[in-house]
């Protein structure tokens, strides 16, 4: 059974109070909007995962949120403080616990765009794919390995967007 991973960089977030700490940086108007739009895209390509590993901080949580909204049975995320600000190994040791088929990962650069990076044989052909934009999304496929078995170079990209590519 192949296993397929949703890797998703959270949505623009608001900067315009300094005193909010990190942690607590809410999405922007066009972060909304654009966790909006990836849950249209991801419905209407057939990619609703299953399971969802998610940060704690709130902006990934209000990503999954927007995204969620367009999924039918979407699952409620399960937060993972490990995946706040994490690099690529702790990401990698997160993914490996994995239970279900299809797994969306909601993190943080730069450690987000270095685990895409990694995972994947070659890069999608989208330019994007370097910078991972807030917002990026990248499906990769596994295969029939388990997730305890995944390691990196081992994903085959499916897809990849980010929201400016969505915005009619």
């Amino acid at each position: 059974m192949t296993k397929r991973l949703i890797l998703i960089r959270h949505a623009k977030s608001a900067w315009d109070d300094p005193l909010v700490p990190d942690h607590e940086r809410p999405l922007n108007p066009r972060g909304i909007a654009a966790a909006s739009d990836l849950g249209q895209w991801l419905a209407s390509r057939g990619y609703v995962p299953e399971e969802v590993l998610c940060s704690d901080a709130l902006r990934t949580q209000q990503t999954w949120t927007g995204i969620a909204a367009a999924l039918p049975g979407a699952p409620a995320p399960v937060l993972k403080p490990a995946l706040y600000h994490a690099g690529p190994d702790v990401m990698l040791a997160v993914l490996r616990h994995a239970t279900a088929k299809t797994v969306c990962i909601l993190g943080h650069n730069p450690g987000i765009a270095e685990f895409a990076h990694r995972l994947v044989k070659h890069a999608p052909l989208n330019t994007e794919f370097q910078r991972y934009p807030t917002g990026a999304t990248l499906v990769a496929d596994f295969g029939e390995l388990d997730w305890a078995e995944v390691g990196y170079g081992q994903a085959e990209p499916a897809d990849f967007i980010v929201p400016r590519e969505l915005v009619d």
